[in-house]
């Protein structure tokens, strides 16, 4: 892989944690996820509310594996 290819990935990766983060934010009412992590709202009494975190929470973690390997 190209030093550019490197770059460009590492970019939009950047832009999926930044936007699963954004999303969690707003899903959560606040930051607290940052701390706490799946327990934050994992007892979500809305159903959708809890799949939504629960998608963009596993999106930001493996977006967060990714760019670990790419150090």
């Amino acid at each position: 892989m190209s030093l550019a290819q490197i770059k460009n990935l590492q970019r939009r990766l950047d832009n999926l944690s930044k936007e699963a983060a954004s999303e969690l934010d707003k899903v959560c009412g606040n930051e607290l996820w940052r701390s706490i992590g799946f327990d934050a709202f994992d007892g979500f009494s809305d159903i959708d509310r809890r799949a939504s975190a629960n998608y963009y929470y596993g999106q930001w973690l493996t977006v967060r594996e990714l760019q670990e390997q790419l150090v």
